[in-house]
Parts: structure tokens; sequence; C-alpha cells
């Protein structure tokens, strides 16, 4: 093995302020890592090691090193992986020993960065039994005599590390001793004679450990002395520690909180001194542990387990938590209603608050309401806006609580009062009221409640109210803008053609162009973007006597999606805000063509516009922004129902973007977009999809065998082979025997994931199952009974199998159900004595689902055949 390289200097320059020094070096260690990939990551983990070399470049070396074998995306991660698993075993190992030696580096950030390099190592190796001396390794450096503190606090943060890359993991890595020797040596480190650093460094390790811990939790003894250290460090001097220690606490919580009821009256006692006395940050992590008990609560009663009963904390704890809660709404920060990536106390006890409402329902109501009547309005103080914000804040957090006969009363009285605030002379009180109002039509306003909150009498205020406040600043705009999308929601589905939007629906639209027009500036992009999706809302809920309006609509968004093309492009940052312009027109577009195809009559409508639309939207394909691609790819979709057969004209224009699309598999939302206006196309255009059918069943053949492809989009493609199959019919026998090669593998994939219980794997699945019944299902119709005859006979016994491993299912998804209950009939409409067949297959659990069709009485209709 040849030695490292010196690349001291390159790392150095890669940190130089002056930018082309910069960009020479990190183009030369890019192009060493193309060139020689080894020799790269030897040299780096040599680089680390030597105590002799500059801290920054040893430092900068682990970085790199570790941003070579990780990525958070999932395809290129698997890549980095690869690479690693492919090196020399004599080099790997240069490299492993290399880190774990560097963790006794004397220098804090190298150590720090070995640590996490090593995680990343052993993420790779341990699922593959490739380091078995490493979990032995770092527990000989907790044991070391005497200890080495900066040793200690390292190994201890590779623990953390480790155990949250192997949390990563969906099958068990670490054996049951490694983690309790693991536990043992992380709780020896948290006690209070430790040095702070390393206590530290523990607490946040047992955090990242602590999902491993069932078998210790079950154990009466091992449990008490986890939660003894862990309350015990949110007791410490030091504020970190503390803040770690409650960090713990509420994954504890999520984790085991069937194991609570022994500790909770000591831990509402630490978490609420530290919500009331301790500094913020800590705090934070106080009313994380409520909210977290809450989240548990509200899953165990919407989803009850008998194994786990719901203990009801919240409702026991409720009194005299939500007063404090309250309490700390009023401490918001001066200018927090204009950044939404801030947290803080008030917003946190807001969550808290909000979830709580949701467990206790109706009881929150009299817990709430007297804070909300003494301060909503006062007003003898400049700070009282403090007390107005958060009486107005707590009204809508709890609105998704309690149910509607215990609150509609209120809000009716208060709706009035709300509209008032909107003219509220400080703007955080204005923005909080615009929201509460979002609020109220969120959750009490439907065309489905009786009796309204919002009728005759009572919309021309509000209309007139929100109108006005599209002109106000741009984080209240915004606001409203959400809020005309909330009322426009609870009118969809009002009958009799008409709604009591209807007088208001050209004033609104016009409204929310203006306010998209004035905030066109990059920085109030947001406002903008809700104005579109308000416009979007109301389009959607439009009643047929606005429909005149929403075709007129057309001849507006046209042009503004034009005068985007004039927009300035120079930068990256101005191409991107472009494409986010276009896609907004866009959508808009897609909505009101959606909205107008829903009626054959209304169809029409869109006629006069056809070629004026496609020949935008084609422009936008020829910018080849992948954003826009997307949106003007879906506007394509509802285009072509809008059309019919008359889309036939354009698709020598279109199908050379189809085909770019579907080769767009790196930004696989536009190429899944694709692939369901794929979908479309064929169902639309019919036989007028063949002469393009050859490149594009090449193409998604192509997809389907490349590993790259996020496999989310494999079962569309599968289901689009249906759509084409069942439009093309009989022409589709040129394609069937690399169709039914990859519906087999799909099908024993499926067949073998049926065992899973993991909750990704079994929404994976049903979506797998989906593709390939739709599949089976458009060739079976498509191609007719003489061609399935000849070549879908001998499919049948391993249809049925695939089928039979649905069967086999606890809880039945009943889309995928009635699908698979379609195809055993379209099976013995097409084939011959297919009954017989089915009957003979070994596995039968596809009779459950025929059986569990039978009992619904909307799938009654599945099971005639």
């Amino acid at each position: 093995m040849a030695a490292p390289v010196d690349v001291t200097q390159f790392l150095l320059n890669a940190q130089n302020p002056e930018a082309s020094v910069r960009t020479a070096a990190e183009e030369h260690l890019k192009l060493f890592q193309e060139q020689n990939f080894p020799q790269f990551v030897y040299s780096l983990a040599a680089e680390i090691a030597n105590n002799a070399k500059p801290v920054d470049a040893r430092r900068l070396a682990g970085l790199v090193l570790k941003n070579t074998l990780d990525a958070k995306e999932e395809a290129r991660k698997r890549d980095m992986h690869g690479r690693w698993i492919a090196l020399d075993p004599t080099l790997k190992q240069h490299v492993r020993d290399a880190l774990a030696s560097t963790l006794h580096s004397e220098t804090p950030d190298v150590r720090h960065t070995a640590a996490m390099v090593l995680a990343k190592v052993a993420a790779i190796d341990l699922p593959r039994k490739e380091w078995p001396t490493l979990i032995q390794t770092l527990l000989n450096n907790m044991g070391a005599q005497p200890p080495v503190v900066g040793t200690r606090q390292a190994t201890l943060e590779a623990m953390g590390y480790v155990c949250e890359e192997m949390g990563n993991i969906k099958e068990e890595v670490l054996t049951p001793q490694e983690i309790n020797m693991i536990l043992t040596a992380v709780v020896s480190a948290m006690g209070p004679s430790e040095p702070n650093e390393s206590r530290l460094s523990a607490t946040i390790a047992l955090c990242n450990a602590i999902e491993f811990a069932q078998h210790n939790f079950e154990n009466d003894n091992e449990r008490n002395v986890l939660m003894q250290v862990v309350c015990e460090g949110t007791q410490s001097p030091e504020i970190r520690i503390r803040t770690a220690a409650f960090e713990c606490l509420h994954e504890i919580a999520a984790l085991y909180y069937n194991k609570l009821p022994a500790y909770i009256t000591q831990l509402y006692n630490i978490t609420v001194k530290a919500i009331k006395e301790d500094q913020e940050e800590v705090s934070l992590q106080a009313i994380e542990f409520w909210s977290t008990i809450c989240d548990t609560e509200l899953d165990l009663t919407e989803d009850p387990d008998p194994d786990e009963p719901c203990h009801n904390f919240i409702k026991a704890a409720a009194p005299h938590l939500i007063p404090i809660l309250l309490e700390l709404l009023t401490k918001q920060e001066e200018g927090q209603e204009q950044d939404d990536t801030g947290w803080n106390i008030s917003m946190a006890a807001g969550t808290c608050l909000g979830l709580a409402a949701r467990v206790v329902q109706d009881s929150i109501v009299p817990m709430v309401m007297p804070f909300i009547q003494a301060n909503i309005s006062k007003n003898a103080a400049a700070e009282d806006w403090r007390l107005r914000e958060a009486a107005t804040f707590a009204f809508g957090l709890i609105l998704d609580g309690p149910s509607p006969s215990a609150f509609t009363e209120y809000v009716r009285q208060a709706l009035g009062f709300f509209l008032q605030a909107m003219k509220d002379p400080h703007p955080y009180v204005k923005d909080t009221t615009a929201w509460t109002i979002g609020r109220i039509f969120e959750f009490v306003h439907s065309v489905d409640i009786e009796p309204p909150i919002i009728t005759r009498d009572t919309l021309p205020p509000v209309i007139a109210v929100l109108l006005e406040s599209l002109k106000d600043e741009p984080h209240i705009a915004y606001r409203v803008c959400c809020t005309i999308s909330a009322l426009a929601a609870g009118f969809k589905g009002s009958s009799g053609g008409t709604s009591l939007m209807s007088p208001f629906f050209k004033d609104c639209i016009a409204a929310l162009l203006q306010c998209a027009q004035r905030h066109a500036n990059y920085d109030h992009a947001k406002v903008q973007i809700s104005a579109f999706e308000a416009i979007n809302d109301l389009v959607r809920a439009a009643s047929r006597d606005t429909l005149d309006i929403v075709a007129q609509l057309i001849q507006v968004v046209l042009p503004e999606i034009h005068k985007t093309f004039e927009m300035p492009a120079a930068s990256a940052e101005a191409r991107e805000r472009q494409a986010e312009v276009q896609g907004q027109l866009c959508g808009v577009l897609q909505v009101i063509i959606q909205k107008l195809s829903e009626e054959e009559d209304t169809k029409a409508a869109v006629l006069p516009y056809a070629d004026q639309i496609m020949e935008t939207l084609l422009r936008i394909f020829s910018a080849r922004s992948a954003n826009v691609h997307e949106e003007a790819m879906l506007a394509v979709g509802s285009f072509t129902y809008a059309l019919g057969k008359n889309f036939n004209k354009y698709l020598p224009q279109f199908a050379p973007y189809l085909s770019m699309g579907l080769t767009n598999y790196q930004e696989w939302q536009v190429c899944l977009s694709t692939v369901g206006v794929l979908g479309d196309v064929c169902r639309n255009v019919e036989e007028g999809i063949l002469p393009y059918c050859d490149d594009i069943m090449s193409l998604l053949i192509q997809n389907l065998g490349r590993e790259d492809v996020h496999r989310t989009i494999k079962p569309q493609i599968l289901s689009a082979f249906g759509d084409i199959a069942l439009v093309v019919a009989d022409k589709f026998e040129k394609y069937l025997e690399a169709v039914l090669r990859v519906l087999k593998q799909a099908m024993h994939l499926s067949v073998v994931s049926a065992a899973s219980a993991d909750p990704d794997t079994v929404d994976y699945n049903n979506e797998l199952r989906h593709g390939i019944i739709d599949a089976y299902s458009g060739i079976m119709q498509g191609m007719g009974p003489a061609k399935c005859e000849q070549y879908l006979r001998n499919e049948v016994p391993g249809v049925v199998e695939f089928l039979s491993s649905v069967g086999t299912e606890a809880e039945f998804d009943e889309d995928v159900c009635k699908a698979a209950v379609n195809l055993l009939g379209d099976m013995c409409s097409v084939i011959s004595g297919a009954g017989g067949l089915i009957r003979a297959c070994p596995k039968n659990d596809w009779e459950k689902l025929v059986a569990f069709c039978k009992e619904q009485s909307s799938n009654q209709d599945e099971t005639e055949w």
C-alpha cells in the first residue's frame, strides 16, 4: 500500500479567505478524490491522526472524510457506502485505527471531528460485521486507568454518534451485551463527580442510546438507575447538562411512556420548576417533555393499544400546567411575528397548549377562557399588547380541542371582536388575530356545520376586513391570504349551484392578484406564494355561478406567466425566483383548468385558449428548470382532461418534454409527476399515444432497472404500464415479455415485504401492490381474451400467490383489497376457466380479500364475479 499523500497545504488553502486560492485547493481535492479514491481516503485519515499537523488541516481532513462517507440523498449515500465497502481491507483498517487513535488527541476539536467520522465508518461497517473490535475499543478507553479526561469525553461522543447512526438502521446491529456495556459506561460518566465536559457528552450519548434500552427499562433496578442519573442531570449547575438531561427525558417519554407512572410526580415537579425558573434553553426542553406526553396520549387515544393503556397524565396535570403555559404566552419577543424560523418560550408554550387542548378536549374551555376574557381587551399600558396577543393566541390554539357544541358559541361571539382587532395598533396583535380568524375558518366553518358561523349577514364584514388587511405589512398580508384560503375551503361543496361566497368571488380574486403583484419583490416571496395559493383555494371552492369568472382568469394568468420570461435571471438566486413565480402561476393555471374540467359543459371554456396555454407551457419546458417543469407538467395533466382527444394535435411538440421528464430521475419529483401525467395523456388521447410508445416504454423499463431511481417512482411506472396497455390494446403485445418480467420481480419483492411490520415498508408495499395490480388489470382489459389466453394463462398462479400475500395482512388496506378483488374478476373475465385455476393454487388467502370486500357495503359490486 502506497504512503499517504501530504494534503496539508491543500486543506489549509481550502480555508483561505482569498477566493482564487480557496477554489484552486478545493478543485485539487475534488480531482484527487475522483482519480484515486483509496489514496484520498488514506491520506485524509493520516492527516487527522498526525499530531504534528496544523489543527485546522486536521479538522478539515476529518470533515471532508465524513462527507465522503455519508449524504442525505439516499442514492448518493448508497454510492458512497459502496465505494468504502470496495476499498482494500488493509487500507480500511488503517483508516479505522487512525480514527480510533485520534480519540486520544490533546486537541478537543480534532477529537470531536474524529468521533463524528468514526461513527460514519461504523454505520457502514457494523451492519456488515466488519469492525468487530470497535465497541470493545471504546469501552477500553472508558475503563483506562488513570482516566484521561479528553479521551473519555471523545469516546463518549463517539458512543453517542455510533448509537445515533445505529438508530437510523432498521435491523438490530448492536448485541444486547454491547448495549448493556455502552449504557453502563455512559451512566458511569454521568455522575456529579465527573468533569462537566465528560458529563455532558455522556448525557448526550445516553439520549442517543436510550432507544436501545428496552431490556433495561423492563428491569426495575436498571430503570431506576437510568431515571435517577437523568433526573440528577436536570439539577446540574451547568446549563448545557441540564438542557441535555431534559432532552433525554422527553426521549424517554416518547419511547417508554408506559414506564412513567412511578416517576411522573417527580417529573412534574422538576419540569415545572425548570419551566418557571430556569434559563430559556432549559425551559424549552422541559416544555417539550409535556408536548411529547401530549403526542403520545393523542396517539393512544386515536389508535388504542390494549398492551399500552393511556395513563391520562395530561388530564391530571392540566389544571396545574395550563395556567403556567398561559403565563408563558406573554413572554413574546419583539418582532417575533416576522420570523417564522424563530423558536422561543412563548411559541413552545403555545405548541404545548394546542396539543393539550386536543388531549383534554372540552375540559380546556373553562381552563383557558378566563385568561382570554381577562386579557383580550387590555389596553391600559404600552406593554398590554402582550396580554392581548397572548389571549388571542390562546383562543386560536385551543380551537382544535373542544367539540363544536362546547366552543362554537364563544367563536360566534368573538368573531366580530377579532375583525375589529385587525385594526389593533400593535402589528404582533394584528398578525396573531389574522392567524386566529384563519383557525376559526379551518375548524368551525364548513357547509356541514349547523348553525353556520359564516352567514349572509356575517360574511360581508369579514370580506371587507380581510381585503383591506391584504394591504397591511407583508407578514400580516401573508396571514390574511392563509385566512382567505381557509374561508374559501369552508364553502367547498355548497349546493344549489351557488354559495355565499359567489358575490365576493371576483373582488377577492382581484385583491389577491394585486397583493401578489405588490409583493413580487424577492424579500416578500412568501406573501406572493400565499396569495396564489388563496386564489387556488377560491377556484377549487368556486360554485357553478362563478365559473365564467374562473374561465376569464385564464386570460389573466397567461400574460402573467409571459411577464416572468422578462424577469432578471443573471444570478442563481434570480433564476430560482423566476422559476418559483412561474411554478406558482402554472399551479394557478392547473387549478383553473381542473375546475373547468369537472363538468363536460364547462370544458368548452378552455378550448378558445388551448393554443395559448400549450405554447406557454412548452416555452416553460424549454427553460429546463426542474421546479417549473414539475408544475408545468401537472398543468398539462389537467389540460389533457379538458381537451380529451383534441390534445393529439400537441403530442408532437410535447412528446420530447415527456421523455425529458421521464429521464430526469435525479429530480425525482419531476419524474414522478411526469409518470402521472403520462397516465393522464394516455387516458385522454387513447390510441394517439401509440407512435410514441416505443420510446416511452424503453425509458420506463430503464428506470425500473436503475438503482438510483427513487423507489416512489417505480410503483407509478407499473401503473403507467396498465394505462398504456388499456389504450393501445393488443398493440401492447410487443412489450409484454419485458413487462411481465419486471412484474414478476415486483411481485416477488412484494411477497417478501409482506412479512415486515415496519410502517414505511408496509406503506411502500401497498403502493407497489397498487402498481402491480394496475398493470395487470390494464393489460388484461386492454389486450382482450384471445391474447390474455395466449400470454397470461401461465401467469395466474404467480398472480394468485401475490394476491394471497395481501390476504395475510393483519389489517387490510381497503383500496388495495378492492383493487385485488377487481383483478381476480378481470382474470375470470378474460381467461377461460380462470376460476378453477385460481382455486387450484396452493395459496388461498385471496379468499379473505373477497370476504372482506363482501362485508364492506361500498364494495358489494366488486365481488359479483
